[in-house]
């Protein structure tokens, strides 16, 4: 039977089998290279042990103490050269805050940034996560979860709100309701544990994150490529505040679902779809709103005119407005909304 793979580490981080050979080899002197190989061939690549000179076949430790002495000089070094970078940085970046004028623009961080690139864009988002003590707001529309890039996101979004909400923090997040049965999204509220929430909407701002109303991320360009980061206080009161009566209105989807009534056959999907018809919009442009593909807004289409009795667009957009059903929707979601 084969030994199991042995995974790479550092000294720092020495595996139970290379702590027991180890030991074995200080206590006895030396062991048999053959061991090593199998058991833990870390110690050797690490410098831990190494050839005895009269017997290729053997190995001896290298005492603690020299190891110890060897790892803390280069850790010495490390933290030097470090030293040197910070005064390196500190050295060409004074200059250039004077001619920025001004002790604000020198002491204050900028209000409005342009991040681009994808890693740039996760660092700034995962480092201010890190730092966020209350709350996180989040808008994430259809377009977000859809494709290689939605799916490639996911595993970095969770990591880091696992970790802010297992400092004691809340999310809040609001989605469109063709995304309440999407598996991504069903599989990050499995997964995730702690004081996470969920509503949808039949549409939804562009993407936004929201921490702590100290810092929002939103982007600024189409490709998701360029994120601004913004840190203007009214912009961020904006933000909250506009999230927040988007909240009361939305439909709780977790922890506890609620599902949407329908009035007169109609189903809420269809209510949306039947308020952008009567708006004037193209299939295209309700299918986009909505967050479907073209087809499946013309299925409901199609449906919305058989409950209706109507025989063609001219006609439906008539009999949407004579039945009364966009009022009534209304009128029960302004008398009914879910409490924030």
């Amino acid at each position: 039977m084969s030994a199991p793979p042995h995974s790479p580490h550092g000294v720092a981080d020495l595996c139970a089998a290379g702590t027991a050979l180890y030991e074995q080899a200080l206590r006895d002197g030396r062991v048999g290279a053959g061991q090593a190989d199998t058991a833990a061939p870390c110690l050797l690549s690490l410098g831990l042990l190494h050839p005895v000179v009269d017997d290729l076949a053997q190995l001896e430790p290298v005492p603690p103490a020299l190891v110890l002495h060897r790892l803390l000089r280069a850790s010495g070094a490390r933290i030097a050269e470090e030293r040197h970078r910070e005064e390196r940085l500190a050295a060409l970046f004074e200059p250039l805050m004077r001619v920025t004028g001004g002790p604000a623009a020198a002491t204050e961080p900028g209000s409005l940034l342009i991040l681009s690139g994808t890693e740039r864009i996760n660092g700034a988002i995962t480092e201010a996560m890190a730092e966020a003590t209350s709350e996180v707001l989040c808008v994430q529309p259809n377009s977000h979860y859809s494709g290689p890039r939605g799916e490639a996101a996911q595993p970095v979004a969770m990591a880091r709100d696992q970790a802010l909400l297992d400092r004691g923090c809340r999310i809040r997040t609001l989605y469109q309701h063709t995304q309440r049965h999407m598996p991504l999204v069903l599989a990050r509220y499995e997964q995730l544990r702690g004081d996470a929430e969920a509503r949808t909407l039949d549409e939804v701002t562009d993407r936004l994150i929201a921490i702590d109303g100290a810092v929002a991320f939103i982007p600024a360009g189409e490709d998701g490529r360029l994120a601004l980061e913004v840190r203007h206080p009214a912009l961020l009161t904006y933000f909250t505040t506009t999230f927040d009566r988007l909240w009361r209105l939305a439909t709780p989807m977790y922890p506890r679902a609620v599902r949407r009534p329908s009035l007169d056959g109609v189903t809420p999907r269809q209510r949306a779809i039947a308020a952008l018809l009567v708006e004037g919009h193209t299939d295209a442009v309700i299918a986009d709103r909505l967050g479907m593909n073209v087809r499946t807004a013309r299925v409901h289409i199609a449906k919305l005119a058989a409950t209706l009795g109507s025989d063609s667009r001219a006609q439906l957009g008539y009999l949407i407005g004579k039945s009364g059903i966009l009022d009534r929707e209304q009128s029960q979601g302004q008398g009914s909304g879910p409490a924030g």
